[in-house]
């Protein structure tokens, strides 16, 4: 399903006292996500925290929002439509979105509110110096995936086959299996990975059920939120490092805070708006991780928590 909101605020009637006094607009954020998942609880949190640094949107500041149905195309599409309004700067969610900024435009800070490693998948140079026009918050560590598997392995002990459903046109993809095949050999599944992209997770999906996993592992650049009903309607545990996995029904994530990503996206911004150059703001690291349970969920495919797990979960959806 495509989304493609836009949400328009008002020119402001004075200038942004931060941006040079020959510049009479406010500045333009664009803000480009995949739209694989609902961004709007992420966009508000993005708001409220350029509030906090005394930005108000329809006052001293206006954003430009893209979502897109999920392929690379779409996603060009709108990034370039970005440039060509000639935003300040591009805010954008998951490698996809990130990707597509970084080929419409050199010139226009793009600030990562979080996405795969950013240095394995190419799109900076390091953490520490970034160059070019890219910088933020990357959204893994190597443990993620692996973390994950950990504690899916904890949960099903007696699991033999496990899936990897794989976005087929994600940069990120190569890196992200490396790290399922790893954690999966250790935790001694038998790994079935599966390659699909946005529009036939279905298909995919149907592909996984038949080959007879045990659980499955869900790349977060798919459509999580449909592939977390397919799972539960097929009876079949899955698990995804992203942060609302389980609020759509899926069983378990490990992730880092998604919440903190965008608050710290807005931080960014006002440093590259106050005249810092992306390319001497150093990348940060997830330092805050959050495991989420669906005991619902768990209930409905039989199985039972461990109470140390549950005790180690910060989000516990009933």
């Amino acid at each position: 399903m495509k989304r493609r909101t836009v949400l328009k605020g008002l020119l402001a009637a004075t200038a942004w006292p931060v941006m040079a006094q020959a510049d009479a607009r406010s500045p333009v954020i664009g803000v480009l996500v995949p739209g694989n998942v609902d961004p709007s609880g992420l966009l508000n949190i993005f708001k409220e925290a350029m509030r906090g640094l005394g930005y108000v949107e329809g006052q001293n500041f206006r954003i430009e929002f893209r979502a897109g149905d999920g392929e690379p195309g779409s996603l060009s599409h709108l990034a370039n439509d970005l440039v060509q309004r000639k935003v300040d700067v591009i805010v954008a969610w998951l490698t996809p979105a990130v990707r597509a900024a970084k080929q419409a435009t050199g010139d226009i800070p793009i600030v990562i509110a979080g996405a795969g490693d950013p240095v394995a998948t190419g799109l900076v140079a390091s953490l520490g110096r970034p160059g070019g026009n890219i910088t933020g918050m990357a959204a893994v560590t190597p443990e993620l995936a692996s973390k994950n598997i950990e504690l899916l392995r904890e949960l099903l002990p007696a699991a033999k086959k496990l899936a990897a459903m794989c976005n087929e046109t994600d940069s990120f993809t190569k890196v992200f299996l490396e790290q399922v095949t790893v954690a999966a050999t250790r935790e001694k599944f038998d790994l079935d990975v599966v390659m699909t992209n946005v529009r036939d997770y279905e298909t995919a999906f149907r592909r996984i059920h038949d080959g007879g996993a045990d659980a499955a592992i869900i790349q977060p650049s798919l459509p999580t939120q449909s592939v977390a009903r397919l799972a539960l309607e097929a009876h079949m545990p899955a698990i995804c490092p992203l942060e609302n996995f389980t609020r759509a029904g899926g069983l378990l994530g490990y992730a880092g805070r998604s919440n903190d990503q965008f608050r710290l996206a807005a931080d960014y911004v006002d440093k590259i708006l106050k005249g810092s150059k992306p390319a001497d703001l150093p990348i940060q690291l997830p330092t805050q991780f959050d495991l989420s349970i669906n005991l619902k969920t768990a209930h409905a495919l039989g199985l039972t928590v461990p109470p140390s797990m549950l005790a180690r979960a910060n989000d516990v959806v009933e």
